[in-house]
């Protein structure tokens, strides 16, 4: 377990998914991080991290599957 704050989405429909996940993000200082779990493998957002903030961030996968991703997402510091 990591001691960053974890966002857990699953609970969340998937159309909202995304936009908890960037604003969690967006709320980041740099050198912070979340953990965010999730019932699939978020490799679609991980593109979409990279196609939008490209250097930006950190990706760290912490567990993969089967039922539960769980994925140390981070703003680097400057």
């Amino acid at each position: 377990m990591t001691t960053d704050p974890q966002l857990d989405v699953r609970p969340e429909p998937p159309a909202r998914r995304h936009t908890l996940i960037f604003d969690t993000y967006g709320a980041l200082t740099p050198g912070a991080a979340f953990e965010l779990v999730n019932d699939h493998d978020p490799k679609p957002l991980f593109y979409q991290f990279d196609a939008e903030h490209k250097g930006e961030f950190t990706w760290d996968y912490l567990e993969q599957g089967p039922e539960v991703w769980r994925v140390r997402i981070g703003r680097p510091a400057a």
